[in-house]
């Protein structure tokens, strides 16, 4: 029987664990900004400091004069809202008939689908460029978002969804005449919202990330999203590693802030699809 004293004491561990990893996940980030914060010190010296010296906002305002950074905050922007918009729509479409209809060949097919997920997105690069070439559509915006826009993990947490959806409530839809396409987009859609905000929060994070692809398809500079435009930074000013560490700042903070607002949903959504 556990002592009083031994619950404290495994609960304290628990604790002790979270709170390491809590420290070894933010380090990177804290580490970059003291480092585009300060004006003074050794960027790399060790034990690294986690207090900025000199504080500064200019390494912050330099990444504006260099780079036209405005832009590419605009094409991240639009190319994660038509990322995240058409993978919602696809990969709904996609798993809905996977959980709720039957057809020959769909544990095939939801197999192939699952086996996806061990291949690295690299191997599809080629490919996909020579398709991208073949359609006329290099150097545009379609180019960066269609290739992502399903992916085996949303069609997996958007199955899932659908299977927790009572079959009766389904039932009494076609009994009133419902024809499918009601079912799916007047009744289930909406009772599956928890998931769907999973996996459009963790397709704008995937997508505002994104960055060797882009720099593929892509070849006008204009054009580039920030994850991609600010490794102008690095041919720019290769040894300031302070101003690249403000154009990492600038490029991460904006999806932090968005995950921080919205992770009520995502932890809603994926309670649902643990359960």
């Amino acid at each position: 029987m556990n002592s009083p004293i031994n619950k404290v004491l495994k609960l304290s561990l628990h604790y002790a664990i979270l709170f390491a990893l809590a420290l070894l996940c933010i380090f990177p980030f804290w580490w970059t900004l003291v480092v585009a914060l300060s004006t003074e010190g050794n960027v790399f010296e060790f034990p690294p400091s986690f207090v900025p010296q000199g504080v500064s906002l200019e390494n912050f305002a330099e990444v504006f004069r260099v780079i036209p950074i405005a832009d590419f905050y605009k094409n991240s922007i639009i190319i994660t809202l038509m990322t995240v918009l058409w993978k919602l729509l696809f990969c709904s479409l996609a798993a809905y008939p996977l959980s709720r209809m039957k057809f020959t060949g769909q544990r095939l097919v939801f197999g192939l689908i699952l086996a996806t997920m061990v291949l690295p997105s690299e191997v599809n690069f080629l490919v996909n460029f020579i398709t991208m070439t073949q359609l006329g559509l290099v150097n545009s915006y379609t180019a960066v978002v269609l290739p992502n826009v399903v992916n085996a993990v949303s069609i997996l947490l958007l199955k899932q969804a659908f299977d927790e959806v009572p079959q009766d409530l389904l039932d009494a839809a076609r009994v009133d005449g419902a024809s499918e396409w009601t079912i799916f987009w007047r009744i289930v859609l909406p009772l599956i919202t928890p998931w769907l905000a999973t996996v459009g929060i963790l397709s704008a994070v995937e997508a505002w990330n994104e960055y060797i692809w882009p720099s593929i398809v892509l070849s006008k500079p204009e054009d580039f999203p920030l994850s991609a435009g600010v490794l102008y930074l690095r041919g720019t000013y290769g040894s300031s590693t302070r101003v690249i560490a403000a154009g990492t700042i600038l490029t991460v903070a904006p999806i932090l802030l968005a995950f921080l607002l919205t992770q009520r949903f995502f932890m809603r959504g994926m309670d649902g699809a643990v359960k």
